[in-house]
């Protein structure tokens, strides 16, 4: 009995400052799906925003490797003559090709439209305008199962400040921050520098409230160093949030699989190679340390897990999640950093290393979100659209 392999779309790259990190994931994750089950189709996103049918999928397992053959991959796709566009609406070709390569004779300056007949879209889009409910939205209006959180839980996850809101309505432990726009560094500096100082004091950490992978984010010492961290977080992002440091913090992970009965894996704990987990740190230094499981006491380590399911339900998410922790040596407090509804899913990213811990391969991690996302789609065909 022959069946049908599943058509995958992964989208991947887009228009954010994780785009090499995106590339990262999506090649990982061509690697591992497995290709008596499915056929995955590369719909790659231009730093531009032009979605294109990629001759090949991307290869470069590491952001690093990615940056190093950056000129030459971005030469290479711009030459492709193969969008991608996807109507937003219902229907059995929501999803197009169109080749608009100079043709000869009768199809010369014809372009040729094909559907692309996906099954599911599997964003792999880290950052703004893929990670933040835009994309969300998008696959929602054209009712396409995609793998991942919904719009909503996507917009609050990608917020930092929203997603704190959140966090506190549901009583999660957050350390104490303030949410400020660029707009009032940029009018009053003296008087935003102060009134941080008095509300946070130092050291305080500041990051651009939209944006995923560390980027963007600082440690400020005193007020000159608070000054420039603002700048940089506010070259990202119009909303910026400053949060008070952790006292001799260490960095715990837990993830999340699932839809309405979300799993959590065994809680990690990352030692940076800088002085905290930046982006370099993440994805461009070797030294950093990642310790699967922890080495905390099992009552802070079912805490770790509990919280991480408590702030998935928060935020309404689905499919998938990686939840960070900051737990101070000083004084034992844990406390809710952040969710990411998209997390680094290299086969070394800390979300897959959680789950190959828990006994969850990768290939296994892969057909689980393609059967939430499926079972997600179904629920949602299930509600009524009208009051007759």
């Amino acid at each position: 009995m022959t069946v049908k392999r599943l058509r995958i779309g992964v989208l991947y790259g887009g228009r954010s400052g994780e785009h090499e990190v995106s590339l990262a994931s999506a090649a990982a994750v061509f690697t591992h799906l497995d290709r008596t089950r499915y056929e995955p189709v590369p719909i790659r996103i231009e730093r531009s925003g032009r979605w294109c049918l990629a001759d090949r999928p991307p290869t470069a397992m590491s952001a690093g490797e990615v940056i190093e053959h950056a000129r030459v991959e971005a030469a290479r796709t711009a030459r492709s003559g193969r969008e991608v566009h996807m109507i937003a609406r219902p229907g059995e070709e929501t999803v197009l090709s169109i080749d608009r390569t100079p043709g000869r004779g009768e199809d010369a300056g014809r372009a040729h439209v094909t559907g692309l007949n996906l099954d599911v879209i599997f964003p792999v889009l880290h950052g703004p305008y893929g990670e933040d409910g835009t994309i969300q939205g998008l696959l929602e209006l054209a009712n396409v199962p995609y793998v991942g959180a919904g719009v909503l839980a996507s917009a609050v996850g990608m917020d930092k400040g929203m997603m704190k809101l959140v966090f506190e309505a549901r009583r999660l432990p957050v350390c104490p921050y303030r949410v400020l726009l660029r707009q009032e560094v940029e009018q009053v500096p003296d008087a935003t520098i102060r009134a941080l100082e008095a509300a946070l004091g130092y050291p305080m950490f500041v990051k651009p409230a939209n944006l995923g992978s560390s980027v963007g984010i600082s440690k400020a010492k005193g007020p000159e160093d608070l000054l420039a961290a603002l700048a940089l977080a506010g070259s990202f992002d119009r909303r910026l949030i400053v949060e008070a440091a952790v006292p001799e913090a260490r960095e715990i992970e837990c993830a999340v699989l699932g839809n309405e009965q979300p799993e959590a894996s065994v809680a990690g704990e990352v030692i940076p190679s800088r002085e905290f987990y930046d982006y370099e740190a993440k994805y461009l230094d070797d030294p950093s340390e990642v310790v699967i499981p922890a080495d905390l006491p099992k009552a802070v380590c079912e805490e770790v897990r509990r919280l991480s399911i408590a702030a998935f339900g928060a935020i309404d998410c689905a499919g998938m999640a990686r939840v960070d922790f900051l737990l101070s040596r000083r004084t034992g407090a844990l406390v809710v950093n952040e969710i990411n509804t998209i997390p680094g899913f290299t086969t070394i990213s800390m979300y897959a290393k959680l789950w190959a811990a828990s006994g969850v391969s990768y290939p296994e991690l892969l057909d689980r979100l393609v059967a939430l996302a499926i079972e997600r789609h179904g629920g949602r065909q299930q509600l009524r659209t009208t009051v007759t």
